[in-house]
């Protein structure tokens, strides 16, 4: 309207002034600025009328409550989701997301014979795998949303073994009020921080040492989790688990009823534009009946040893992320660091060729790693990480009753594992990684290991973001 007003006032005045200058009657001169007057009083009039229509709307508008605008929702209302697969005939297909790995191995030290000195072996998620080219785990994931109340999603993992497995197969809640979801099925539980995070979206090949020695990779739940996220600008988590605990250090219970209960908390927020940082507690109560270990007595004999009791947890987790205006396509810098301490208690039966023995058994071990990520260009990115564990000197009853010497407990001698490893890698795009890793492990008993890795993973189909 304004600039309307504006160019008819121009193309007013420049006609005036040209019959000012050309030969014309003073009368007409006259007659012309009296139209124009009018026309501008005129338009001054309607500009008037509708400025003040516009703020008598603004005022009813500001005094109408919000209960009138838009009605509250019902408590359990539905959260709108879009449908997972878009719109028209593919809008229930599920989002589809293949993880493709492989890598290639030189080790000094022979696979076959690794061990965490001075930890009860924990199954086959210990160890720098096979040597040479292998297919090392490749994942297929099937997600989306079922309705407007429940997400499902399905990983599956092939391993270069040709062994297919089900990571995780859960259902989530969407529209649970007050901060609140539920999480049911099979998943990574959510203690500490790297136990959630898919092996694709790790910034080393291997998992740190204190999680292959505790738990024998990662952790993962048959069971329920509820979480909360408080409704504030500092973010606050808080979670709780439970379910069958079979996976190590616990096992399967013979008798009805739930194991593996964990309690989780977490906390973060940004520091300025460029900082932000996210802290944690967590604590992991399982019971194993019968876990059963290989050993080697002091003569050279074999020996099958089996812990029955409690094992207790506890993970304190912190990562420290940067990048410029918090723009990390340039350049970034990520500090991670964990500590995990465990308590078990119970008993331990030594059984051989010769006897079967049984008695107390008493163990408080620990362990953490510190590493940090250096991105100094765009796509290229460089990373250090130093593992470190302590076993303790445990408190096994037959050693204590000088029934057994230590030394037929060879798995369960005190040591302090250590491990340091660089890694080197290109990413060419967010869906393609290479990498190149080099390790010196003194993980096990009185064997140094240097280890070469080079490791590719490319991303196909649909792909989320990461976790924090």
């Amino acid at each position: 309207m304004f600039p309307f007003l504006r160019a008819n006032t121009l193309c007013g005045v420049a006609f005036i002034a040209l019959l000012a200058m050309a030969p014309a009657h003073a009368s007409e001169v006259s007659e012309l600025r009296a139209q124009l007057d009018a026309l501008k009083s005129d338009y001054q009039a309607k500009i008037q009328a509708l400025e003040s229509r516009l703020a008598q709307l603004e005022r009813q508008v500001a005094a109408t409550p919000p209960a009138a605008a838009a009605a509250e929702p019902p408590p359990f209302a539905p959260a709108p989701s879009p449908p997972a697969g878009g719109g028209g005939a593919n809008a229930f297909n599920p989002a589809i997301s293949v993880i493709l790995g492989g890598r290639f191995a030189q080790l000094d030290a022979d696979p076959a014979s690794y061990r965490i000195a001075g930890f009860m072996p924990a199954g086959d998620g210990v160890g720098p795998g096979r040597r040479g080219f292998d297919l090392g785990e490749s994942e297929l994931t099937l997600a989306a949303n079922v309705d407007p109340y429940f997400f499902a999603n399905l990983t599956a993992s092939l391993s270069g073994e040709d062994t297919l497995s089900v990571e995780e197969a859960y259902l989530k809640t969407l529209a649970l009020p007050s901060g609140l979801s539920l999480k049911a099925g099979r998943f990574f539980s959510g203690l500490g921080y790297l136990n959630e995070v898919h092996s694709h979206a790790w910034d080393f090949v291997d998992q740190p040492l204190v999680y292959q020695a505790l738990f024998g990779g990662q952790l993962a739940q048959n069971g329920a989790q509820l979480k909360w996220l408080a409704p504030t600008d500092l973010f606050i988590e808080l979670a709780a688990e439970t379910g069958n605990g079979e996976r190590f250090p616990g096992t399967h219970l013979a008798h009805n009823g739930l194991n593996g209960a964990a309690l989780l908390a977490h906390v973060g927020d940004d520091a300025g534009d460029s900082v932000s940082w996210r802290a944690g507690l967590s604590w992991l109560s399982q019971r194993a009946e019968n876990r059963a270990f290989a050993d080697v007595t002091d003569t050279g004999g074999a020996v099958l040893d089996a812990f029955t009791g409690q094992s207790r947890t506890w993970v304190a987790d912190a990562i420290l992320k940067w990048s410029p205006h918090g723009n990390a396509n340039l350049r970034s810098f990520k500090l991670q660091a964990e500590y995990l301490q465990r308590t078990e208690d119970g008993q331990l039966a030594f059984a051989s060729t010769q006897q079967a023995l049984s008695d107390s058994y008493r163990a408080r071990q620990s362990g953490w790693y510190l590493q940090g990520v250096y991105q100094f260009l765009p796509r290229w990115r460089f990373g250090a990480r130093y593992d470190s564990l302590d076993s303790g000197d445990p408190a096994i009853g037959l050693v204590q009753h000088a029934v057994l010497p230590l030394a037929d407990f060879g798995a369960l001698a005190p040591a302090t594992p250590s491990r340091v490893s660089a890694m080197f890698d290109w990413n060419p795009s967010e869906f393609s990684r290479l990498r190149l890793q080099y390790v010196w492990d003194d993980a096990r008993m009185d064997v140094r290991d240097r280890q070469l890795m080079l490791q590719y993973l490319f991303s196909i189909g649909a792909h989320g973001a990461h976790k924090f």
